[in-house]
């Protein structure tokens, strides 16, 4: 999420909030198909590496990969677990439509996929992503909570001018989050289970930072938007997540207007380190996005 520079009106055919008809009947086969082969890749290298939270998930939806799923079926199984629902939108939209979709336990999901051009690599979330990547989690009761507490926040933190540090909360958490498991680290954020390289990557390179989670340290450090992460951090259980997070944001963002930004792969002396990357990672000379 990085949008408050969007143009606030919504396009011709969604409605105010920026919600559409997700026209499931107009995908085609070669579309169904994508679905279904991003699945059955990611499939083989999830078990093991995704967290209890996010496979079980995917079992009580049976998210499974025979086509694009329909979102009015997907809702009728979602609302009674969690009272969350999916809402079609045409691609990313407004922070204050977006935290508002979320503080009212609805998650916006694009309606479209991604083309056979960009299977491996898409800039703006399609189906895929939001859909087998965030769908998952909200099963999670804690979870789903701490995703409705952060769209409460986010409509203060407009107020309070401090958007910058809650887009970090959420890379680092919601998109890029590892939680610890007894056999090891384990993958709940959504940037990463939609991804084959990063699922392996973030759990077995030796190049990243693996951080324990800490609230103001996620707060503090910028990130990359087009290439793995440099840092990863780890929460204890949701439950810890939750409560990080659930208070009054207000002191936190005074601290923050005089506190540094720390950079993606730097490391502090007060980190809790769980692996201390060795950097051996070369990245691409393109790849120069840091927020």
């Amino acid at each position: 999420m990085n949008t408050k520079d969007m143009d606030s009106t919504p396009p011709p055919r969604a409605a105010a909030d920026w919600t559409i008809d997700q026209n499931w009947s107009a995908y085609t086969s070669e579309e169904h198909q994508r679905w279904t082969r991003l699945h059955e890749r990611q499939m083989q290298v999830l078990p093991g590496r995704a967290c209890d939270a996010f496979m079980d998930g995917l079992s009580v939806l049976d998210l499974h990969g025979e086509g694009i799923p329909e979102f009015r079926a997907l809702n009728e199984q979602l609302l009674p677990i969690s009272g969350w629902t999916i809402v079609a939108v045409p691609g990313l939209i407004p922070d204050n439509v977006f935290f508002d979709h979320l503080a009212n336990r609805r998650f916006p999901a694009g309606n479209f996929i991604r083309s056979d051009a960009a299977f491996d690599y898409i800039e703006a979330p399609d189906v895929f992503h939001d859909i087998f990547g965030h769908v998952p989690m909200l099963t999670n009761q804690v979870f789903a909570d701490y995703m409705q507490a952060y769209g409460q926040g986010g409509l203060r933190a407009m107020s309070l001018n401090n958007l910058d540090a809650l887009a970090r909360l959420y890379w680092y958490t919601v998109e890029f989050g590892l939680i610890a498991s007894p056999k090891g680290p384990r993958i709940y954020g959504a940037g990463i289970v939609s991804s084959p390289a990063e699922s392996c990557f973030c759990l077995e390179s030796p190049s990243p930072n693996r951080l324990g989670f800490d609230l103001l340290r996620v707060m503090q450090t910028r990130y990359r938007i087009d290439d793995f992460q440099e840092t990863y951090f780890e929460i204890s259980d949701f439950n810890d997540l939750f409560r990080a997070t659930s208070q009054d944001f207000a002191p936190i963002y005074k601290h923050l207007e005089s506190a540094p930004s720390y950079a993606p792969g730097e490391t502090l002396s007060s980190d809790t380190l769980i692996q201390m990357g060795d950097r051996t990672y070369s990245r691409p000379e393109h790849s120069k996005a840091i927020l």
